[in-house]
């Protein structure tokens, strides 16, 4: 069924409840390391996913998204959800986790929108997840906290969708804000705000290039993490650490560098929120250097086009430092850019960019960070 771009009264012939939103977001640094135990370092972004909603009695869950072309309508019933292989399987995710948690979710109708990119490396289906498990909690008035809502969008995606994915990104969509970096412990899902710089501000580029967490490289490299771990004996590889460089590079070929990499992204988390608090903008933009590296060498989770991007952000003067963010193969990168100079920057690298044949980058965020 076909709806067009209409509101939730168009859609349903009756208003809407109540509404609830949850932003995108960008990691600053610490890639692969939340499946890992590690530490992790998002911003929350301008763009979000917008969920309106409005209780039934018949047991059913209609649910229209506007951020597919033309709009796309599906139907299921509660208690009945299955997996399909459709967008709907992150609706379903919320409904099913939560009723495993003992919550009887009635019937309801939902309207989705989105400014946040699919595949773009920036969370769209995080951005989902919580956004309409706050609708939910807000319709059935549930007492579960914001961290309790990244653990039912984490369960929906991991357990039910399937997507190998770690914590991160939904305590980001959470807990995030655009003036804060959010440091995470995704071991405890301890957290701490540390305030963005007033002398810098962010460019995010998308590459054009997208990706699903459900399938593909992201779940070889999380078996691959797993399989190093064991063979250093630790429960995860949060548990080396930089001492243990001779026993990683003892590891067969691919699980040294995988490991390398997380234990050094797990160092640089750290080194960047001392950079930070220190304000020293030029050490921060040498961490972003050395972990998009890390990525692109050990890990081996970046692609051509996105390493353009980052070259072509390098190469101007007022970054400090450029990197591939998100889970990898395709997505967008990230700029620690000199305040003031971001728009300039982005139109120079979105040019660069397109030299090449059937490339189109486009700035998503170039604006202050603070």
């Amino acid at each position: 069924m076909t709806v067009q771009g209409n509101s939730f009264e168009a859609v349903f012939g009756r208003p809407a409840a109540l509404v609830a939103d949850a932003p995108g977001r960008v990691n600053l640094i610490g890639e692969h390391t939340d499946y890992n135990g590690g530490y992790v370092l998002p911003t929350a972004i301008p763009q979000k996913t917008r969920v309106e909603v409005a209780p039934r009695e018949d047991g059913l869950i209609r649910i229209a998204t506007m951020s597919v072309r033309g709009g796309t309508q599906l139907v299921y019933r509660a208690g009945e959800e299955s997996r399909r292989g459709l967008w709907l399987d992150y609706v379903q995710g919320v409904t099913a986790v939560l009723r495993g948690r003992g919550v009887a979710v009635p019937g309801f109708d939902a309207r989705i929108t989105s400014t946040v990119p699919l595949g773009s490396g920036l969370s769209s289906s995080a951005s989902l997840l919580v956004a309409l498990a706050r609708a939910l909690r807000a319709m059935l008035g549930l007492s579960i906290d914001d961290v309790e809502i990244a653990r039912i969008a984490h369960a929906a995606e991991h357990d039910f969708v399937g997507a190998p994915v770690g914590t991160m990104d939904q305590m980001a969509a959470s807990l995030a804000d655009e003036n804060t970096a959010l440091l995470i412990d995704t071991r405890t899902l301890a957290f701490e705000r540390i305030p963005l710089p007033a002398e810098a501000e962010l460019l995010i580029v998308n590459s054009g290039v997208t990706h699903q967490h459900a399938s593909g490289g992201y779940k070889t490299r999380r078996a691959e993490c797993e399989r190093a771990a064991a063979a250093l004996g630790v429960p995860q590889l949060r548990d080396a650490d930089e001492a243990a460089e001779q026993r990683i590079a003892s590891l067969p070929a691919p699980l040294d560098r995988r490991a390398r990499h997380v234990v050094t992204e797990n160092a640089r988390v750290l080194a960047a929120v001392a950079a930070l608090r220190a304000g020293d903008l030029g050490r921060l933009g040498e961490l972003f250097d050395a972990s998009h590296r890390s990525m692109r060498d050990d890990f081996e989770v970046s692609v051509p086009a996105v390493d353009d991007l980052v070259e072509s952000a390098r190469a101007q003067p007022d970054v400090f430092g450029a990197r591939l963010t998100g889970g990898g193969f395709g997505g967008s990168i990230v700029a620690l850019v000199k305040r003031g100079c971001a728009a300039r920057v982005g139109q120079a690298v979105v040019e660069a960019y397109a030299h090449a044949p059937n490339r189109r980058a486009t700035v998503l965020v170039g604006g202050p960070v603070s």
